[in-house]
This record gives C-alpha cells, sequence and structure tokens, in this order.
C-alpha cells in the first residue's frame, strides 16, 4: 500500500511542476517577455493548455467570474497540495 501511495504523491508532484510551469509562462506571456508567435513557446503553450484545461475547465464552471482573474490554478495547486496531505497522512503514516 505504501508504494501505491508513493506512486500517487509522485503523480501529484508531476502535476504540481507543471502547473506552476503554466502559471509562470502566463505571466511571461501576459508581460510580453514571451511571444506566442516563436513556434516553440506556442507549441509549449498549446501542449500546457491542453494537458491542464480537463483539470482547470471543471473549477472554472463552478467558480464566480473574477473579471480578467483566473483563480482556477489556484484553486487546482491547493487541491494538488490538499491531496497530497491526506495521502501521506492516511496511507504513509497510518
Amino acid at each position: 500500500m505504501q508504494s501505491v501511495a508513493q506512486i500517487l504523491l509522485l503523480v501529484l508532484d508531476v502535476a504540481w511542476f507543471i502547473m506552476i510551469v503554466h502559471i509562470i509562462m502566463s505571466w511571461l506571456i501576459n508581460f510580453q517577455v514571451l511571444n506566442l508567435y516563436q513556434p516553440l513557446v506556442r507549441q509549449i503553450w498549446d501542449g500546457l493548455n491542453r494537458l491542464l484545461e480537463p483539470i482547470y475547465g471543471p473549477i472554472r464552471r463552478f467558480m464566480p467570474n473574477t473579471g480578467g482573474l483566473d483563480l482556477a490554478p489556484l484553486v487546482a495547486l491547493i487541491a494538488v497540495y490538499a491531496i497530497r496531505i491526506v495521502i501521506i497522512n492516511n496511507l504513509l503514516y497510518a
């Protein structure tokens, strides 16, 4: 059971890292440090959006409209961290 918990923690850590990269990249694009007309930047951005939209989409439908501020990544990060805490407390140290 401990091996399954460690694998789940690994998957959550990878998801956390991908979300952080997506958030930082969105800031860099909005502040025009990165340009979406560059093919590599566009491919990475599209890949991250396709990967994370199944996670962010339901959160966006649940949350109220905040205008130009997207809080779905923050909620997803908190959810991933909360799931991580539950796994650590209940499966690894049980």
